[in-house]
């Protein structure tokens, strides 16, 4: 297994990175995986490791990051409890009870909002909401692009005040 993360490493180095590093073209391909990982682990209960084994190995055939890829599942894993306890103010209905898709989308989206502060919210939402448009029901994105967006303007409010004024 060693061998697929040095590749998959090696290859999210293409010519989209940006001077400090990052490669967002590798980084939404990561997200893409998470959210798969994320939506298989809801509904089969397996244990996180051998989710992101799998998904690890697949994407080491494609470009993405993987270090990303794994933060983000041991985040919503280590951190579910209270990434739904978050979420709960700005939704309609039980964490629960939200679409399996949008719950995983959700879910890495308030880690990131939460955990990962040197990504700009508006990248998480806008990610978000592309992954749920991808692999979601037809409006699902319009659910959690408000879910979101209260979410940022509480969790990120001086990030979110700044981006409004101009």
């Amino acid at each position: 297994m060693a061998r697929y993360t040095i590749d998959a490493r090696s290859r999210s180095m293409s010519r989209h990175n940006r001077k400090d590093g990052i490669d967002p073209v590798a980084r939404s391909r990561a997200r893409r995986r998470a959210l798969q990982a994320v939506y298989a682990w809801q509904l089969s209960g397996s244990r996180v490791n051998d989710v992101i084994g799998q998904f690890a190995h697949e994407q080491a055939h494609e470009v993405a990051d993987l270090d990303y890829f794994e933060d983000l599942v041991r985040g919503v894993d280590k951190h579910q409890e209270e990434l739904d306890v978050a979420l709960a103010p700005f939704l309609d209905r039980d964490v629960e009870q939200v679409d399996p898709i949008e719950r995983a989308a959700l879910r890495i989206a308030a880690y990131e909002l939460r955990h990962r502060l040197d990504v700009p919210y508006r990248v998480v939402i806008n990610e978000a909401i592309e992954t749920v448009k991808r692999f979601g029901a037809e409006h699902g994105h319009t659910y959690v692009n408000g879910v979101l967006d209260h979410a940022a303007a509480d969790w990120r409010a001086t990030e979110f005040a700044a981006s409004k004024k101009r």
